[in-house]
């Protein structure tokens, strides 16, 4: 029997997951993260463990050296840049995904967005509130240009998303592509300069960080709007907020932020272009469940001794983490 620590808030004990765990044969523990943990909780976090799944909170080199039985970090999601996957291959330990778990909710989250700005739908929900009646006119995604970095499974479902209400969709990409109807491929400035929807869906990593910086906002239409359902780090948030001021775009929606959760001292908040939400693009209740059931399934695997169905990395073999 092995100890497997839990520290995603919404997976629970009695649920499908635990279920899965316990019927393997390993003891469960709960860790939720409710903020930040201070440095000796976070050392601490798994002691005695071989298993971890986590959420995003950071997984620190300082983390992973104390933990001398960890085998597998499993990320109940799918990025995985809050780990310090490089320490973990080095440790023997393997680092894990969900692909493919949620990417239909990331794209519908992303229209959700994109309608909320072009109806502005939450200025007139607080209005409404607020005892007024506003009538202002918004405007149509049909035949709007949709820009979506990235080509992954969110991107691919945005896209697809796009195509169905009637948008021009262009795609910028790393990873060669085959030809797709209704889908233009194009380099990144291209899209910059020509779509109405800017919507990001690629993996956050050193070689990207800022990649929507003050010189593609300057590129941007006055009147378009970026959308960020991927990570915080990909935007410049200082740029963004001077290239609002300038009027070189229109709106922002963010679902994530490069410091979460956001300081209430943000410059972010308090504007009407930009609207924020909570980092729960991926949470719905079936892609939960899906995410919670790949993570367990990754940690039995590694646990019986054998491969993982979704590693991010390959460990290096160690004595303390064979």
């Amino acid at each position: 029997m092995a100890t497997v620590v839990v520290t995603t808030d919404y997976l629970t004990p009695g649920d499908q997951v635990h279920g899965a765990l316990t019927r393997a044969g390993h003891e469960v523990r709960y860790a939720p993260a409710g903020g930040a943990r201070d440095s000796k909780e976070a050392k601490a976090l798994f002691d005695d463990c071989a298993a971890a799944i986590v959420a995003s909170e950071p997984i620190t080199a300082d983390m992973l050296s104390g933990a001398g039985h960890l085998r597998v970090v499993a990320r109940s999601g799918v990025g995985y840049d809050s780990i310090d996957t490089a320490t973990a291959t080095e440790l023997g330990i393997w680092v894990c995904n969900t692909p493919g778990v949620n990417h239909h909710a990331v794209a519908e989250m992303t229209f959700a967005l994109m309608l909320d700005v072009a109806r502005q739908l939450s200025a007139v929900t607080s209005g409404v509130q607020a005892g007024r009646w506003p009538r202002q006119a918004g405007t149509e995604l049909r035949g709007a240009v949709l820009g979506v970095i990235g080509y992954g499974p969110s991107g691919r479902a945005v896209a697809d998303l796009g195509r169905a209400f009637g948008m021009t969709v262009l795609v910028t990409t790393a990873h060669n592509q085959p030809d797709r109807e209704g889908v233009e491929f194009v380099d990144l400035d291209t899209l910059c300069v020509r779509a109405d929807y800017i919507s990001l869906h690629t993996k956050a990593n050193a070689d990207n960080e800022s990649l929507i910086d003050r010189r593609r906002l300057a590129m941007m239409k006055p009147t378009a709007a970026l959308i960020n359902t991927a990570r915080g780090s990909l935007i410049d948030e200082s740029a963004l907020i001077d290239a609002l001021d300038a009027g070189q775009l229109a709106a922002a929606a963010l679902d994530v932020v490069a410091v979460e959760p956001l300081p209430p001292t943000s410059a972010l908040l308090g504007r009407d272009d930009i609207i924020i939400t909570s980092h729960l693009a991926g949470q719905t209740q079936q892609a939960r469940t899906r995410a919670g059931l790949a993570a367990a399934d990754n940690v039995i695997a590694v646990l019986d001794g054998r491969r993982p169905p979704s590693p991010v990395n390959e460990p290096a073999v160690t004595a303390a983490h064979s």
